[in-house]
């Protein structure tokens, strides 16, 4: 690693991540139950500056989703330079004051983790505590990087009806970092399953939710456990996400709808909680295997 003298702190508008905001391309935020997540993109090959004073917002994680990147990183006046490819990570510790000369376009998902969720999730943990993620740059991660690579269509079309998704990618996220970057491991699925009547409570809610957000926060609240030990426990339980669950349900009365009426399309789509008919085609589709259009024409 070269020896690098450190540039001066632009004194363009900053964003609270110390992106200059005049300088980006692609801006987006989206605010999970547990985790902050955002997307930032820089085109054209200026050199910009990224400073964040020490705080502590806790920690934050940066997954790269371009095929190349150079940023030169400093403690005090002296640096080095790092490089990154597609699905390359790293760690910062907020606690600690960050600078960074960025030398090439960049296009980074990245995930801000509060010191509150490291308190949470210690009561799931059957061996350890959590106190911090290793601090690390430029390591190349597969899963983050398939995990973000899911999670971006979400921050580019928010919605409440993404939150269930949103906070299950959030929590797979979460339980990765506290494995690889946090040196303890949560609890596995065996033998965590949910009782009859939580599971019950549990679908009653996912079946009633409605346009306003329903997080697994919520759920797992109402089962009287945190949301990753109910996230594991649910799945276990039925062999789904809630998520997965809910779109599962929603496909199941799309069926009944399309062999028993002659709504449209798009009147089946609202009538079965479907953000919109391009939404219910797709996930219909993934589902069944085929258009709900192709599949009504079947059935004659």
């Amino acid at each position: 690693m070269t020896a690098l003298t450190a540039s001066p702190t632009s004194s363009s508008r900053s964003d609270s991540l110390g992106c200059s905001a005049t300088r980006l391309k692609q801006s987006q935020e989206l605010q999970g139950s547990y985790f902050s997540f955002y997307r930032k993109r820089v085109e054209g090959g200026e050199v910009s500056q990224v400073h964040t004073p020490a705080s502590d917002r806790g920690f934050l994680v940066g997954i790269s989703m371009a095929p190349q990147h150079r940023r030169n990183i400093f403690r005090g006046r002296q640096g080095a330079q790092f490089e990154f490819g597609r699905g390359a990570v790293y760690i910062r510790d907020f606690s600690e004051d960050y600078r960074a000369d960025l030398q090439t376009p960049f296009d980074f998902l990245l995930v801000e983790l509060p010191l509150s969720w490291f308190a949470t999730v210690n009561e799931d943990l059957r061996a350890g505590k959590a106190s911090g993620l290793a601090t690390v740059t430029g390591h190349d991660d597969p899963v983050l990087a398939h995990l973000a690579a899911a999670l971006a269509p979400a921050l580019a079309q928010p919605d409440a009806d993404q939150r269930l998704f949103v906070d299950q990618l959030g929590l797979a996220m979460g339980t990765h970092l506290l494995r690889r970057y946090g040196g303890v491991s949560p609890p596995g699925q065996r033998h965590m399953r949910l009782s009859r009547l939580h599971e019950e409570r549990a679908k009653q809610m996912l079946l009633q939710k409605s346009r306003d957000a329903l997080s697994i926060a919520d759920i797992a609240r109402e089962c009287n456990m945190s949301a990753s030990y109910f996230l594991r426990a649910f799945k276990a339980s039925t062999g789904h996400t809630p998520h997965q669950w809910l779109l599962i349900q929603r496909v199941d009365m799309a069926r009944h709808y399309l062999r028993l009426t002659q709504l449209s399309l798009a009147d089946i789509a609202v009538a079965c909680g479907f953000y919109d008919q391009s939404h219910f085609t797709r996930v219909f589709s993934q589902i069944v295997g085929s258009s709900p259009g192709a599949w009504r024409r079947r059935l004659g």
